[in-house]
């Protein structure tokens, strides 16, 4: 199980896109954990995701864990597999609970009430690719791998 899950080759393209999906996804995280960017940190954003979007207390702490660390996991490809499928759950999640009804497009022109879900698309897409392919080149993944 464990070899199935650190599971990669040396390959380039694993690593760009899991460093990419990373310094993407770690603002957001660090805005829903500390605060940091603007955020409302844990308390705010536990707060909002049980009493406005109405999510059970568990589901809001693993979103709000796994943006946070679940970032951090990619950028060092470590358990590259387990990160970016959780990664790529949270913005379904997020599509489907909030984004969707803002339609596809981000409100670059400040034209509509929220954010539309393109950006979501893309993280998923990089997140599943990350699932099937693993960590790449430059990853704990590889290196443990090696280990086994």
């Amino acid at each position: 199980m464990l070899e199935a899950l650190l599971s990669t080759k040396e390959d380039l393209v694993p690593f760009l896109l899991r460093i990419i999906l990373a310094v993407v996804i770690f603002p957001h995280g660090a805005q829903k954990l500390f605060g940091w960017f603007g955020g409302y940190g844990f308390k705010g954003t536990y707060g909002y995701m049980t009493q406005q979007a109405g999510l059970p207390g568990i589901i809001a702490v693993l979103v709000i864990l796994g943006e946070s660390f679940g970032s951090v996991t990619l950028l060092l490809g470590f358990l590259t597999r387990f990160s970016a499928i959780s990664i790529g759950i949270i913005l379904l999640g997020a599509t489907l609970l909030v984004h969707r009804q803002h339609g596809f497009f981000m409100n670059w022109f400040g034209a509509q009430q929220g954010e539309g879900y393109e950006y979501h698309i893309l993280g998923i897409g990089i997140a599943v690719v990350l699932g099937i392919t693993g960590g790449g080149i430059y990853s704990l993944d590889l290196w443990l791998q090696g280990l086994l």
